[in-house]
């Protein structure tokens, strides 16, 4: 018996050593070294104790490193024996502290495993050609194909947010830039309908004060005006132009364009009564339709001409020197009321003709007839 124990004895201090030579040199520095911890020494972990690691602290499998050290900051300030709350345990918060290192490994253990995982896939995808690592997704995005495509899905999702705010904003601007237009507009309006209204107030105030008398008791009436009369009202530089303009034979624009427009009605009016006479009586069906193209050409230069007279009235400075629109089928009938006078005119003139050839035919026979008479009377 003595024998088999000295052999125990031998071999149960020969695992001692064993022992003592895998633990760590930090845990050798407590001072009995075969007597640890049950947390120190324990090298394998089972799924379970993980699972109600996680459970402990509150959390999920897959969390990040600030997610545990957050939840444990919050339980460390419940239960902590120092922290002086309600709640305080030192046997609660070892556990939690024990579950906490044990949740931190086993994230740390994921993390390493997907870089490992990370470093293969890139390794795997340099020894590939280079394009054709960008052939899908645009070419956007890093990282495995899952995190490629989510990053394309955001990529595109911040592309149609961008395209959706610039068409807004081009949207924006050109309504702003229609309204600045139709602002300016009203504003130009405004202003030429108001300056209009003065000048034909101020005519309107000239025209009563006329009408009235006011003006008859000037001094210098009757008497020639000086052609160069100096106005105190006017600075020395216009009123040398106005002399030059005088003297050169100008003449406002208001002026030369009521001439303009007087002289082609005329004309209009000679031209439609000469085409009419041209057709004669009785109207044939071919000069029948020839007339109708001609008070069309005469429709046609009456709005030309009515435009024209738009142009005029609102640059003409007096109110009663403006004018009136011209009705075509006005024009036409008196034309043809023209025409009618004139055929009328040549009938007269042929009756007269007719009379006085018969008259000169009388007064011969009559004159023929005397010197007859005296020839037989001196026989």
């Amino acid at each position: 018996m003595k024998w088999l124990c000295v052999i125990l004895t031998k071999k149960v201090g020969c695992h001692l050593w064993a022992l003592s030579t895998m633990i760590p040199k930090k845990v050798k520095t407590f001072p009995y070294p075969y007597i640890i911890e049950h947390r120190m020494l324990s090298g394998y972990k089972s799924k379970n104790n993980i699972k109600d690691s996680y459970r402990r602290l509150k959390l999920q499998e897959g969390c990040s490193l600030d997610d545990v050290r957050s939840s444990f900051r919050n339980l460390a300030k419940q239960y902590h024996p120092d922290s002086g709350s309600i709640t305080a345990d030192s046997a609660t918060f070892m556990q939690i502290e024990a579950a906490y290192r044990a949740v931190l490994s086993d994230v740390a253990k994921k993390m390493k495993s997907s870089e490992s995982e990370n470093e293969e896939e890139t390794k795997f995808k340099s020894k590939a050609p280079q394009h054709r690592q960008y052939l899908s997704l645009e070419g956007v995005g890093f990282g495995t194909p899952s995190q490629r495509e989510r990053q394309y899905m955001q990529f595109r999702v911040d592309r149609a947010a961008e395209q959706v705010m610039e068409y807004q904003k081009q949207k924006l601007e050109s309504q702003y830039a229609m309204n600045t237009m139709i602002a300016k507009d009203i504003r130009q309006s405004k202003k030429v309908k108001i300056t209009q209204a003065i000048d034909r107030l101020v005519e309107d105030l000239i025209q009563e004060s006329m009408a009235k008398g006011d003006f008859d008791n000037l001094s210098g009436k009757g008497k020639p005006l000086q052609k160069f009369s100096y106005c105190p009202h006017i600075d020395p530089m216009t009123h040398n132009l106005n002399r030059i303009l005088i003297d050169n034979g100008y003449q406002p624009e208001w002026i030369l364009m009521q001439k303009e427009i007087r002289e082609t009605i005329e004309e209009l009016r000679k031209n439609i009564v000469a085409s009419r006479n041209k057709l004669g009586e009785p109207m044939t069906p071919c000069r029948q339709k020839q007339w109708s193209q001609i008070c069309e050409q005469l429709i046609d230069d009456i709005k030309k001409l009515n435009k024209r007279i738009n142009d005029f009235n609102l640059i003409v400075p007096i109110l009663n020197r403006q004018m009136v629109h011209f009705n075509a089928n006005k024009e036409i009938a008196r034309a043809q009321k023209a025409y009618e006078i004139l055929v009328e005119k040549t009938k007269t003139t042929d009756v007269d003709t007719k009379e006085n050839e018969q008259e000169k035919v009388k007064m011969f026979r009559l004159k023929s007839g005397f010197l007859k008479w005296i020839n037989l009377m001196l026989k």
